[in-house]
């Protein structure tokens, strides 16, 4: 079996390298092919007005002068272009990419366009600030005690050739993890997205973005609720974006 992994922290990034052990015990064939600069963020974004450079690194490992989605697309049709991989990993992601997060995830990004161009593909992120362990920092070992088993799992059991599935890993400890629940995406209670506001010192104002982390009152079923109390979430995701009730209605209105 041959693995490509790809993130959105940077072909250097911690959570990559915890992949790259994880997709090694599945088998000695894995690829990276990865940003070569951080991408948190970058969503599907694909470099259309600049050109990418691809770099050489070591055997089987590149790196990217663009997004995620660039990297999926450059492994593919250059890089591994005489002999594709069987399966993407997208991740470890340095933070949990949760209900709205899977819209601006670079990590997710990598997966669908995976997911696109033919190869089942998982995206994976490791929650982090979501309890009291270690204040903050990212607990590595449950992705590296939970990760293998569950991808061998998924691989038995297989999915949808147009689904690519989301995994969040929770807050704790490997011992601690209370087990595995398929989740749907969920909504937050509270706005995200928001500005501050500054002065610039030779006129003018500039804005820093920022980005809400504190913990909200999700349904259960949802990636949210699943992850807050234990349990390792996998959510499956796809890239039609069509609400299909709304068709029917819209149908009703305009053709009678």
């Amino acid at each position: 079996m041959r693995i490509l992994l790809t993130n959105d922290d940077g072909v250097h990034a911690k959570g990559l390298a915890v992949l790259k052990e994880i997709a090694l015990s599945l088998t000695d064939d894995v690829w990276i092919v990865a940003p070569a600069q951080e991408q948190s963020a970058a969503s599907r974004g694909v470099s259309l007005h600049n050109p990418l450079y691809a770099r050489r690194l070591e055997d089987k490992v590149y790196s990217v002068s663009g997004t995620p989605t660039d990297c999926m697309i450059v492994a593919m049709c250059e890089i591994m272009k005489d002999h594709k991989p069987d399966l993407v990993l997208s991740g470890i992601n340095h933070g949990q990419n949760l209900a709205e997060d899977i819209g601006f995830s670079g990590t997710v990004a990598g997966a669908l366009q995976g997911l696109q161009m033919g190869v089942p593909s998982l995206s994976f992120s490791q929650a982090r600030g979501l309890s009291t362990y270690g204040s903050g920092k990212i607990n590595w070992s449950t992705p590296r005690a939970h990760g293998p088993a569950l991808i061998q799992k998924l691989l038995d059991e297989g999915w949808p050739k147009n689904v690519a599935l989301n995994i969040n890993f929770p807050d704790v400890d490997a011992e601690n993890v209370k087990g595995i629940h398929a989740t749907t995406q969920g909504t937050r209670d509270y706005i995200m997205s928001d500005v501050d506001k500054r002065k610039h010192p030779r006129g003018g104002d500039y804005y820093w973005l920022t980005y809400g982390g504190q913990k909200s009152n999700p349904a259960k079923g949802t990636d949210l609720r699943a992850v807050y109390d234990g349990y390792i979430s996998v959510t499956p995701i796809h890239v039609d974006h069509t609400h299909y009730k709304t068709v029917t209605a819209l149908s009703a209105l305009f053709e009678g």
